[in-house]
């Protein structure tokens, strides 16, 4: 996986000297706010949010209203648990949280409306995120509920929303909605939903 990383970071920054040189290009730093949950179809347990963090660098290439938005972020997201239920259906109260630090490498396909120094922008697609860290805490009743916090190290998602520029800012506001099992187990089926907000400043 840190081979991936490595050569993910190389040729992003092969591809951004090498736009840099094409027409309507940018290049940019960005950060903000992540709102996020692991949504279990099993209902096994009481799902509750946390807020985390994403930082990184966009890229922005497009022509005659569309664009393709590659990014490189790094960012936190989980999920708190209060209570789940074990294998015979009873409720057993306890409380958990996992945090998990992952690389994400969304590509955004979108269009936007009005100037380039002022427009509304609406963007979409998938994104890959890799795990670089996990940080989990449960009380001993998860503890009985076999490889509940044992997760997957990269998993797939997509993402769709709408921004701002102004000027040389760009405001963006997404919904992350996952579309692989980020438990080693099949049998929790846990999906990693989030929002994001966030903050970008055109450099190039």
């Amino acid at each position: 996986m840190k081979k991936i990383i490595v050569i993910t970071c190389i040729m992003l920054t092969a591809g951004v000297a090498a736009m840099a040189q094409l027409p309507n290009f940018a290049f940019g730093i960005k950060g903000g706010a992540n709102y996020s949950k692991l949504k279990t179809e099993d209902d096994l347990t009481d799902e509750n949010s946390i807020v985390g963090y994403h930082v990184g660098i966009f890229t922005r290439l497009g022509a005659a209203g569309l664009y393709v938005q590659p990014e490189l972020y790094l960012g936190s997201k989980g999920n708190k648990f209060i209570k789940v239920e074990d294998t015979n259906g009873n409720e057993v109260e306890a409380s958990g949280k996992v945090r998990f630090t992952t690389l994400d490498l969304p590509l955004l396909i979108g269009t936007k409306i009005g100037p380039s120094k002022l427009n509304l922008r609406f963007m979409g697609g998938p994104v890959a995120s890799f795990v670089i860290n996990e940080n989990t805490t449960f009380d001993s009743a998860y503890q009985n509920i076999s490889d509940f916090d044992n997760y997957k190290k990269q998993n797939w998602a997509y993402q769709a929303g709408a921004g701002v520029d102004v000027g040389n800012l760009t405001i963006d506001l997404r919904y992350e909605g996952g579309l692989s099992n980020v438990s080693r187990s099949d049998e929790y089926n846990q999906k990693q939903n989030l929002f994001h907000l966030s903050l970008g400043i055109k450099l190039l």
